[in-house]
């Protein structure tokens, strides 16, 4: 009886968690832009804590926010909660895939194309300074000439819809090529 009763209890928290992540892959973040954006910061897609909370780079080891700060780009320390105030900044946010996921590994060429058409639009009608790539997989994307090879952090030769691109590594904790030195 134990055992069942176990069994019950372990199948219901995996029952659980399934249905939150289901739930969670369907939920979208709403972009953070304005029109006289300085900056559009592309991420790859949301994370399963940034769906949870509704908020860009809210994973625990994400350090967007650290190095948003850090670069003088905002005045004061912010973090995944203000991410709704950065066009006070001049500064603007968005994915190229709206889907979050617990990784990149599940996101599907598909999504990449439509994400690639969706960035372009958004950046027709903003119309940024500059667009920010966050992570060489984002450039890869867009421009699929550069699918192999070695790609530069800093601005690019190549330009979205006519706005300079601008490459930068992915903030995520994930990324260990860059250590925060590196980063600043």
């Amino acid at each position: 009886m134990k055992n069942q009763a176990n069994h019950v209890a372990k199948s219901m928290r995996t029952t659980v968690v399934q249905q939150s992540r289901g739930t969670l892959s369907r939920k979208r973040l709403t972009d953070h832009i304005r029109p006289g954006v300085r900056i559009l910061f592309v991420g790859i897609n949301p994370g399963l804590r940034s769906a949870a909370t509704g908020h860009h780079f809210a994973g625990y080891s994400n350090r967007f926010w650290k190095l948003l700060f850090d670069s003088k780009l905002v005045s004061e320390p912010l973090t995944y909660q203000d991410d709704w105030r950065l066009p006070d900044w001049g500064l603007g946010l968005t994915n190229i895939i709206q889907r979050p996921s617990a990784g990149i590994d599940v996101l599907m060429p598909p999504e990449y194309i439509a994400g690639r058409k969706r960035l372009i639009a958004t950046v027709k009608h903003y119309r940024p300074h500059i667009v920010a790539l966050l992570g060489i997989t984002i450039y890869r994307t867009l421009f699929p000439e550069y699918r192999t090879g070695r790609i530069s952090l800093g601005l690019q030769a190549k330009t979205l819809a006519v706005r300079p691109v601008f490459v930068l590594p992915n903030p995520s904790g994930r990324n260990a090529h860059y250590s925060h030195i590196e980063r600043c």
